[in-house]
């Protein structure tokens, strides 16, 4: 049987920039999108989960959300049946079992290290720190920004794509950006893509993202860059 992987992606709140940075640790899930795919993007499962501890249980920080011009969205979602409403301890279990349930090689985000911080920081204040890190003990986390830096964004098409869209930073030496949004743009050449930032749509491309990484059977750094805190 081929190796499965759980890629998955958040939408918080709680959040705010301080000092130009976004305040992480305190940030609160609302949205966790994840999907059970191989090497090659097949998806086997996915779950596109409300929190209730925070979508409901904190309308104030709901209201002041980056992206908060969701909520309607959300709502008709959720009494259309397309999302699932579930608590932080409710998620915390569902997790596992699928984890268990598929023997998940390792768990994927684009910039997982955000993704890993504001999932520990939700655990952590809606259960009170009975529990304190959202994924199983020892598993390893990917995070297919590093993947694609090592490979997708190595290609000189990439460099020329960024160049000629303006996808570059202000670095003194600009460097090309590397948000899954971008590379989406640039795998499928459509410079009109926008991420919907909702969990299970964002996904979606990343999964793909992830697949491609591995499609060029190049030598990568995989591993998510995290605080001791949050292993």
């Amino acid at each position: 049987m081929k190796d499965l992987y759980l890629v998955f992606d958040t939408e918080v709140c709680n959040c705010p920039k301080i000092d130009g940075q976004l305040d992480v640790e305190n940030g609160q899930v609302y949205d966790l999108g994840f999907q059970v795919v191989d090497n090659e993007g097949f998806v086997y499962d996915e779950y596109s989960i409300v929190n209730e501890d925070v979508f409901f249980g904190m309308p104030t920080a709901m209201e002041e959300a980056y992206f908060a011009e969701k909520i309607p969205q959300y709502l008709e979602d959720m009494r259309m049946g397309k999302r699932q409403i579930l608590n932080t301890w409710q998620i915390y279990k569902l997790i596992r079992e699928v984890c268990n349930q598929y023997n998940i090689k390792a768990c994927i985000a684009h910039n997982a290290r955000f993704d890993i911080k504001v999932l520990n920081a939700t655990l952590r204040y809606q259960t009170k720190s009975k529990r304190r890190w959202f994924f199983p003990y020892e598993m390893p986390i990917w995070d297919t920004m590093k993947m694609a830096n090592d490979t997708i964004c190595k290609q000189k098409r990439y460099r020329e794509f960024c160049e000629e869209n303006g996808y570059l930073t202000n670095h003194a030496t600009p460097q090309v950006r590397k948000t899954a949004e971008i590379i989406w743009r640039y795998l499928t050449d459509d410079v009109t893509f926008e991420e919907e930032h909702t969990g299970l749509a964002d996904v979606t491309i990343e999964a793909q993202i992830f697949a491609e990484c591995v499609k060029q059977h190049k030598k990568m750094e995989k591993l998510a860059e995290l605080d001791e805190g949050d292993k």
